[in-house]
């Protein structure tokens, strides 16, 4: 049976719920990844998780080796990921507080490795990208939610941008001119490196803040730690009932 791979955003460093067995650090011909990846078990079955920005979260969203984390998972025989992601809400329906399984993204990030194809000994390959995300996962968060009796937007549309800083309230109107209900920094190149791959990706996203210019004031980071923390614990029980409906 393919293993589970779970990466960890902002907030979500390690899962409490989990019984590890094994940690190990990959090496990459990409380099390594954020940090070692960390097999054990959650609700009885097993699970490899790796926080995204590492352990202590030191790593910012453009500086992440993407290529390295995703490539890690494939090799420790990971087929589906589920990447938490901290994000900030744009239309009404994202408030703080939300969980959400968007279904599509736009990428705005212009400074990250993006792709394993470069050309030469690694060849060119276009992939299909026009569902960025895997159907089935996305089932599944749907129905862990269910199950967990927490309330998930099913759907939307995630703006990727570069980072590490929040963006101007006028970006955020581009974005929502764009069609964006939500807004973070690291579902791209991720979602795309595992397309290339052949793994089945999905973001579990967690709204922590209003996007610039759609709350009452200026973002606040004692607020988005209040929220962080309802999020997590949100994703942690939704996690926990996502493998047993794999």
């Amino acid at each position: 049976m393919s293993r589970l791979g779970i990466i960890g955003g902002s907030g979500l460093a390690k899962l409490d719920n989990l019984e590890i067995t094994k940690r190990e650090m990959v090496q990459t011909p990409f380099g390594e990844p954020s940090g070692p990846l960390i097999t054990g078990m959650l609700s009885g079955h097993e699970v490899i998780f790796l926080a995204r920005h590492g352990y202590g979260h030191t790593i910012p969203p453009h500086k992440i080796n993407y290529r390295a984390n995703i490539w890690a998972f494939q090799e420790l025989g990971v087929k589906k990921i589920i990447a938490a992601a901290a994000v900030g809400g744009i239309s009404n329906n994202m408030a703080p507080g939300r969980l959400a399984v968007p279904e599509q993204l736009i990428d705005y990030t212009y400074r990250r490795e993006g792709s394993y194809f470069e050309g030469g000994e690694s060849g060119i390959e276009h992939i299909d990208f026009t569902f960025p995300y895997s159907q089935s996962l996305r089932e599944v968060l749907i129905l862990a939610g269910e199950k967990a009796n927490i309330d998930i937007a099913q759907g939307g549309i995630y703006g990727v941008t570069e980072g590490p800083r929040l963006e101007t309230a006028a970006e955020v109107n581009k974005l929502a001119r764009d069609g964006c209900t939500i807004v973070g920094m690291t579902a791209m190149p991720e979602a795309a490196l595992a397309r290339e791959l052949n793994l089945d990706y999905v973001t579990c996203a967690f709204v922590v803040n209003w996007a610039a210019g759609r709350g009452d004031s200026i973002i606040d980071m004692k607020d988005i730690e209040k929220y962080m923390q309802v999020g997590t614990q949100q994703l942690r029980q939704l996690l926990a009932a996502v493998p047993a409906l794999l």
